[in-house]
């Protein structure tokens, strides 16, 4: 299927929102909360190129409640559309973004032309939120260990907290998809 056709099977922004049951309080946090840099020329320079945005997604994660709200403060001034697609319901499109060649790791986000061609891919997260989880999963004891389950539930308890809290998480993400959309 061509992208332009996974585009427009996808849900709008808020029909997304709307259907989230694990999430949405938080992402609505960060959306509400959330202030764009003043960056008026660049926003500019994304609106002339008609992108749109493609994002693969499911409510559950942790990275899609920090990432989308920030992705929709940037489409909302870039004049860019947004559709959402389940990754459960859309694996033919998600293998085609695997992380590593392997891993169905999302969110990610497909930007497209006009023409419905691919002009940057990026996600499921920003470097120096890869750097954060990377560090906190250091910490967890070996997965044979008696309390390895108990410390994987507490550390992605941590790890959430830390995106729907930390507005140092929140402009590292902006400006990992600003530098993404800059080469597009």
């Amino acid at each position: 299927m061509h992208l332009n056709q996974w585009f427009e099977r996808g849900m709008n922004p808020d029909a997304y929102i709307e259907s989230m049951e694990k999430n949405k309080e938080d992402l609505l946090h960060i959306y509400d909360h959330f202030s764009l840099p003043v960056e008026d020329a660049f926003f500019n320079e994304i609106r002339e190129k008609n992108l749109r945005a493609i994002v693969l997604t499911e409510d559950w994660c942790g990275d899609a409640m920090l990432n989308i709200p920030i992705l929709l403060k940037l489409s909302e001034a870039a004049n860019m559309q947004v559709r959402m697609l389940l990754r459960d319901q859309n694996l033919e499109l998600m293998d085609q973004y695997l992380t590593n060649g392997k891993a169905r790791s999302i969110p990610i986000f497909v930007f497209i032309n006009e023409n419905g061609e691919e002009v940057a891919k990026w996600g499921p997260r920003a470097a120096e939120l890869q750097q954060f989880v990377d560090h906190s999963r250091a910490s967890l004891p070996p997965q044979d260990a008696q309390d390895h389950d108990e410390k994987a539930k507490e550390m992605y308890l941590f790890i959430s907290k830390s995106y729907r809290d930390n507005q140092d998480f929140w402009l590292a993400v902006y400006n990992s998809l600003k530098e993404t959309l800059a080469k597009a």
